[in-house]
């Protein structure tokens, strides 16, 4: 009768180094993603692979966890501002730069959608834009799209940045830059930082005046946008202007 095997010392003992076990579940996850695609991964499972690179040697999945449960969603984390990243635990400044450096590639990318483009036959990729680069700022940010004759973006430009829920607006200056840039139409477009993007007393006065003061000059305002975390509201479609 044999006796029984005895165990030998632990691989560490033996002076084989272990892997970490993450690093099996990193290349599973990666499979998933080249294989099924995006889509048939949760968000949390998108931001840790995004996380795989920002922190080589850790496990992701707690992190990711931990910033959807202190921001809420996918697109939320990444338009979180650099300090509030920074207290989550294992978001130190380098990774919190660099998801925002993510952050402005896509939104580089959505801006190519609309940019050149006619406009009002590229709403939806418009709103994609808007909604990436505003929806989850902490401030007020009032920003006009200037378009030519044919209805095509030739300026995006941020012209007020403003508190939380207040962003002081000069029609005189918003027709001075259409004049500037030669543009024949605008649209006006501002956040809601607090998440519901009904249109204000103030928003749709804001508004009228800007109207009467470019129709003087022959500038048409085809609409105003506003933008929160719960969608988007349109002046135009709502009747208001």
């Amino acid at each position: 009768m044999h006796s029984p095997a005895k165990a030998g010392p632990p691989a560490k003992a033996r002076g084989i180094e272990e892997k970490p076990h993450y690093l099996g579940h990193r290349d599973r996850l990666r499979e998933r993603f080249a294989s099924a695609g995006p889509d048939a991964l949760p968000d949390y499972e998108l931001l840790e692979l995004l996380l795989f690179r920002l922190i080589p040697r850790a496990d992701t999945k707690p992190v990711a966890k931990a910033l959807l449960a202190r921001f809420g969603t996918l697109a939320e984390v990444l338009g979180a501002p650099v300090g509030l990243l920074q207290e989550v635990k294992g978001v130190g400044p380098a990774v919190a730069l660099d998801l925002k450096v993510i952050t402005a590639t896509a939104q580089r990318m959505a801006r190519g959608e609309v940019h050149g483009r006619e406009i009002l036959s590229s709403w939806q990729q418009l709103l994609d834009y808007c909604r990436s680069a505003m929806a989850f700022e902490a401030r007020e940010q009032f920003r006009i799209l200037f378009l030519d004759k044919k209805n095509t973006l030739i300026a995006d430009e941020v012209q007020q940045t403003g508190t939380v829920d207040h962003t002081p607006v000069y029609p005189r200056e918003v027709v001075k830059r259409a004049l500037e840039l030669s543009a024949t139409a605008i649209i006006l477009v501002h956040n809601h930082p607090s998440g519901d993007p009904t249109p204000s007393r103030a928003d749709i006065e804001m508004t009228k005046e800007i109207i009467d003061a470019a129709k003087r000059l022959g500038i048409s305002v085809h609409d105003h946008i506003i933008i929160g975390r719960k969608g988007y509201s349109s002046m135009k479609g709502l009747l208001l202007i």
